[in-house]
């Protein structure tokens, strides 16, 4: 086997680690989500009543794991649409995708403790630490996917052969930017002007992601076909 054959395959077994071990962090993350609900437990006067009395109080817990849970699966696919890209590796790329991955762990833990407070204390009390946490999270998460997509779409790094289409890294770059941008927001209303709408804002994400494909289509025709 030749030099340059060897050093192809390690760098692909190499590479292939990295992407084996992110999926791991995504599994175990989207996994633990479910562990922070707890089923109800009623000792005395057990009814259908009571019990679906108990699983109303769990509602606002229901709704951070569907929301947390559409988030890592939306950066899960991502991410693996990132590395669709990739041909090598670098320590740069290693050190963005752990932080990357650190963020995505911690999130079990920051949605927990988000929904916990989600429920009447948001409403009535105006919590905003556990939106901050939650908000922070998100946002951190985001801003790697970012970096990362800097990093592996400059030619000069050689990590993507053939380069990646100039319109389909820009998009990727502005959605990745999107979600902190609007997730940050959610700290400015919520602290200038209400929570409650404050937990709404997400809902953005969506059609803002609609117009700005949008308007990439227009500019970049070649690189989003019909």
């Amino acid at each position: 086997m030749s030099q340059s054959l060897h050093n192809e395959l390690k760098r692909e077994f190499q590479l292939e680690r990295l992407i084996l071990f992110s999926d791991a962090v995504f599994a175990i993350a989207i996994t633990l989500l479910v562990i922070e609900i707890k089923v109800p437990e009623l000792h005395h006067d057990v009814s259908d009543k009571a019990l679906l009395k108990e699983l109303g109080h769990l509602i606002p817990k229901f709704i951070g794991f569907i929301i947390s849970f559409i988030f890592i699966g939306l950066y899960w696919t991502i991410h693996h649409r990132m590395f669709g890209y990739v041909t090598n590796y670098s320590g740069k790329l290693l050190r963005l995708n752990l932080f990357f991955l650190f963020f995505i762990a911690l999130l079990p833990f920051s949605t927990g403790f988000y929904s916990e407070y989600a429920g009447a204390d948001l409403y009535e009390k105006g919590l905003k630490v556990p939106m901050t946490f939650y908000v922070l999270n998100f946002a951190s998460a985001g801003f790697m996917i970012y970096l990362m997509w800097r990093h592996i779409g400059n030619p000069a790094n050689k990590l993507a052969e053939p380069k990646i289409d100039e319109g389909v890294l820009k998009m990727a770059k502005m959605r990745a930017l999107l979600v902190p941008c609007v997730f940050l927001s959610m700290l400015l209303v919520a602290y200038l002007v209400s929570v409650i709408i404050a937990v709404y804002l997400p809902l953005l994400l969506l059609p803002i992601m609609r117009i700005m494909r949008s308007r990439m289509k227009k500019k970049y025709p070649n690189s989003f076909p019909s």
